[in-house]
């Protein structure tokens, strides 16, 4: 018997139902806005937190305890899955991995930005091996220091090895396997390592890590930044000091200069440009979690495609784990006579999903290009326009991840007990029943939690539509005629449509 977990109640769905209603009147009567509002907020200006957060950015003991704490973590992990029992839900491998980590991750960009990266453990082992130092600056760093070729210097890899990682973890199932868990998270650490040695800085984390990419593009919805404190200082710098690092610190492992970063979405929050800047102008700050996607970040191809394909795979996520997606494979596997473990068929209904989501996509930028006319080429137009996509793909993802994190995270301690499952039977029905109990939080506060994320991803969405609308149509010659993004504001609606029918919907327990 597979147990589910019960969708959002209909009431809650009306709920987001009315809110999206009023916020699309508002759109469509509101005059389209000239900017966004940039308000920030320096944290190393607050009386009592000045000097803590200057010491917690800076101190490479505090990073350092982080991330040992992290690596432990990770070997943990790979000791349970290679060497424990595999049963998923006994093993810490399994749980902890998918359960916990990947539920969760979302959520910490919500907070901290992209500071998962800092801590990341395929990057520290990576780094530990090839630099051969615990910190500090390593000279010489023992790589090639080649440069990336031009074709992989785009975030293509990145979507490629999303794309790949949704496939193994759905299609062969490795979320239930805790050997195949620790065999892929081996083989992360020996890309991040084998990049190091090969290429200079941290092209593995730049153009090739699928989680790097999809919590750094998420991070644009962050509260949270590291920026200039003060930008004439930046502009004055002869030394770029942040760029190529110091005596003691490495430089910034993504190429980026601190005095012209605009976006989050590169940056790992290594804190090498904290330490190595020397007139201490580099800070965290609060601002608003939609300014960067509304308007700051740059539109680029490659970047607007991994855009489309988040919201592509976060929605197949969704669909995968509903009840009737076996039905509608074990259909798909008569006609093609696929038998087994059904992999053509799912691979099918996976490419599938994902271009009926692209193919929408492209069509509801042909009627806005159709409405605005022939001044505004249909690639800029994709591209411009793909921002949308970002909230709509986030405020899902945490919808969706918020199910697991509460429900299936529960046993977490136990396991912590005994890693290895080691004489531990399979959770019984029972033992599931309870889980439903005994949340983490309550049933109400998830559901009302999974209502507001939609909301609030749709707001951003028509706000992004709004500012980067409103410069399009300037582009194409018009003055006025909000109007024109019409088909584009139905796409918001019907993307929230459909993860909004997803939520309702009972949904397979991962474990």
């Amino acid at each position: 018997m597979i147990m589910t977990h019960p969708g959002l109640p209909a009431l809650w769905g009306m709920v987001v139902i009315g809110g999206m209603v009023i916020l699309t009147l508002w759109a469509v009567i509101t005059p389209l806005p000239a900017s966004a509002s940039a308000a920030v907020y320096n944290l190393t200006r607050v009386p009592l937190l000045r000097g803590l957060v200057r010491y917690l950015v800076s101190s490479p003991k505090i990073l350092l305890a982080l991330k040992l704490v992290f690596v432990v973590l990770f070997l943990l992990v790979i000791y349970a899955g290679l060497f424990g029992s595999q049963i998923p839900e006994r093993n810490l491998a399994t749980l902890l991995t998918w359960n916990i980590w990947w539920a969760g991750l979302i959520f910490s960009v919500f907070f901290l930005g992209t500071a998962w990266c800092a801590v990341c453990p395929w990057d520290t082992l990576a780094q530990w091996l090839v630099r051969r130092r615990l910190w500090k600056r390593a000279e010489p760093n023992n790589s090639l220091n080649l440069r990336v070729p031009r074709r992989l210097r785009t975030i293509w890899p990145a979507l490629l090895m999303f794309i790949a990682l949704t496939w193994l973890e759905l299609g062969l199932g490795i979320t239930t396997n805790p050997y195949a868990t620790a065999a892929v998270s081996l083989l992360m650490v020996v890309m991040a390592t084998s990049s190091l040695a090969i290429f200079e800085r941290k092209a593995f984390c730049r153009y090739f890590c699928p989680v790097g990419r999809t919590v750094g593009f998420y991070s644009q919805l962050a509260p949270v930044e590291l920026r200039p404190i003060d930008t004439q200082t930046c502009a004055d710098c002869k030394t770029l000091d942040c760029y190529y690092g110091d005596r003691n610190t490495e430089p910034c492992p993504t190429w980026l200069v601190m005095g012209r970063l605009k976006q989050n979405s590169y940056c790992t929050s290594c804190g090498n440009c904290v330490s190595s800047c020397p007139n201490d102008n580099v800070a965290w700050r609060l601002r608003s979690p939609s300014v960067e996607a509304v308007q700051d970040a740059r539109p680029r191809h490659d970047e607007a495609w991994f855009m489309i394909g988040l919201l592509a795979l976060t929605g197949f996520h969704g669909l995968s784990m509903m009840p009737f997606w076996e039905t509608w494979m074990s259909q798909l596997a008569r006609v093609l006579h696929d038998s087994g473990q059904l992999l053509p068929s799912f691979t099918i209904g996976m490419f599938g999903s994902m271009a009926a989501v692209v193919l929408v996509y492209a069509l509801f930028v042909a009627a806005t290009r159709w409405l605005m006319g022939n001044g505004v080429p249909f690639r800029r137009l994709f591209t411009h326009l793909s921002f949308v996509a970002l909230p709509l793909a986030f405020a899902y993802h945490m919808a969706h991840n918020l199910n697991h994190l509460v429900r299936e995270g529960v046993g977490i301690g136990a396991v912590f007990l005994n890693p290895l499952g080691t004489g531990m039977a399979p959770l019984s029905m029972m033992e599931k029943h309870a889980r439903h109990f005994h949340m983490i939080i309550s049933q109400d506060s998830l559901f009302a939690i999974q209502a507001g994320l939609m909301v609030f991803g749709f707001w951003i969405a028509v706000q992004i539509l709004r500012h980067r609308g409103r410069a399009l149509l300037v582009a194409a010659g018009h003055r006025g005629g909000s109007w024109r993004l019409a088909p584009m504001l139905g796409f918001v609606v019907l993307m929230t449509c459909f993860h909004l029918w997803l939520l309702s919907q009972p949904m397979m327990m991962r474990m």
